[in-house]
């Protein structure tokens, strides 16, 4: 090998040993965006039940309710086995009030009443959001304009299935509430000049609770989601 080839050999080994630097400056700036953008987006989700304990959920306080507990990934609301008619969960952590949508999954497991009364947050007011009311079909909002879920706008009726999960998805914004249930509306209210409220049965889940009637029901997934530009309902179907 003469110096000629022997100097061109060099060049390309140190050019290879730039270009080879160069690209792990790339990948390290690709994992760095990378992770930034996860934890931007984890910033406006709240996880709020891990699948394997109630953390912050309690049990709501209402008269002789039945057994909460956490299995197979659920949280099991069990209708009494005593005199009591309502049982459920409320949040006791951080909470968003206004401009957020919540999911969840829910299931009717043995039962003929409500299997998820969720009541959540409206700005300063509450309201609760129906599947499965008056003998397990009635759904809609209590209350508008102190009309419950079975006299006002939102008044509808499903038929619903035992040891199904049904996918539920609440936007609360400044002048509207909407539901989603399996990608179907179920919900689209404008809120603006209307009084929102709760039916005193459901004070117990207060700020932000999900209750059953007579029924026990599954409940998995939980998860808010702050709300900035765009909401991303859409996004929560997606995965499945």
């Amino acid at each position: 090998m003469n110096i000629k080839s022997a100097l061109t050999d060099f060049d390309s080994f140190r050019n290879f040993l730039r270009l080879k630097k160069f690209m792990a400056y790339v990948l390290i700036l690709v994992f760095f965006f990378g992770c930034a953008s996860e934890r931007q987006v984890d910033e406006s989700v709240i996880d709020l039940f891990d699948g394997k304990s109630l953390g912050k959920w309690e049990e709501s306080d209402f008269f002789e309710g039945g057994n909460i507990c956490v299995k197979d990934g659920s949280i099991y609301i069990e209708k009494s086995k005593n005199r009591g008619y309502m049982q459920g969960i409320r949040w006791t952590g951080p909470l968003v009030s206004m401009n957020y949508e919540i999911t969840l999954e829910a299931m009717s497991v043995e039962g003929s009443d409500f299997f998820c009364g969720l009541t959540f947050p409206v700005g300063e007011r509450s309201c609760s959001l129906i599947l499965g009311g008056w003998g397990g079909k009635l759904c809609g909002l209590s209350c508008l304009d102190y009309m419950d879920a079975s006299e006002n706008e939102t008044t509808t009726f499903m038929d619903f299935e035992h040891n199904r999960w049904y996918r539920v998805c609440l936007r609360v914004t400044p002048d509207r509430i909407e539901a989603w249930l399996d990608e179907e509306p179920l919900v689209d209210v404008d809120t603006t000049d209307k009084f929102i409220d709760i039916r005193f049965e459901c004070e117990p889940s207060l700020p932000l609770g999900i209750a059953t009637y007579q029924t026990t029901s599954a409940i998995r997934n939980i998860k808010i989601t702050k709300l900035e530009e765009q909401p991303i309902m859409d996004s929560y179907f997606e995965e499945y």
